[in-house]
């Protein structure tokens, strides 16, 4: 188990980040000898989601799994769920169920996403008033992206997918699939 130079927190093996207050771990510079998960390379090496325009949503081509599927459709009203479909934790589930839901690297950030590519404070979800869930980029180094376009703030659709680093989320409201 690695201890953090900066706190002393013991982080999980295998983290590269200091859970506790985010600083990088020991040796978590090296490379990995193999992705973490098939088809994620490092980002030196991607080339840039928004260089070709699109507009339209971004069909994922997996369908959702049985349990996703029951998540999905349990959902309350004015609820909405993400579903992590590429990256370091794929298959993990996130609730937007409050009004704002950050996403970031830093420990505090309701969804915590663990990689070098995402930034300490680097997107928020917020309700609308009147429904719908609205995802903003809050100053994120490498930008956050729906259905392969960088942006700023927009309005989710059900079935977008929103990238943040290597992480690739498809948005669920309640009541849709």
């Amino acid at each position: 188990m690695p201890f953090c130079n900066q706190c002393g927190h013991e982080n999980s093996e295998g983290s590269r980040f200091c859970s506790q207050c985010g600083a990088m771990l020991p040796g978590a510079d090296r490379p990995a000898a193999t992705p973490a998960t098939p088809g994620v390379t490092d980002t030196a090496m991607l080339t840039p989601i928004g260089a070709e325009p699109e507009t339209e949503r971004i069909e994922t081509g997996e369908p959702l799994s049985p349990a996703d599927e029951a998540a999905v459709s349990e959902l309350p009203a004015g609820a909405a769920l993400l579903i992590v479909q590429r990256g370091p934790n794929a298959g993990s589930r996130f609730l937007l169920d409050t009004d704002v839901v950050t996403a970031g690297r830093h420990p505090d950030s309701d969804i915590f996403l663990d990689d070098v590519t995402v930034s300490r404070r680097h997107a928020e979800f917020r309700r609308e008033y009147g429904g719908g869930v609205k995802v903003r980029d809050v100053g994120s180094l490498n930008g956050t992206y729906v259905n392969r376009d960088r942006i700023d703030e927009v309005v989710l659709r059900n079935g977008d997918e929103v990238q943040i680093g290597k992480y690739r989320l498809v948005y669920y409201a309640s009541g849709q699939r």
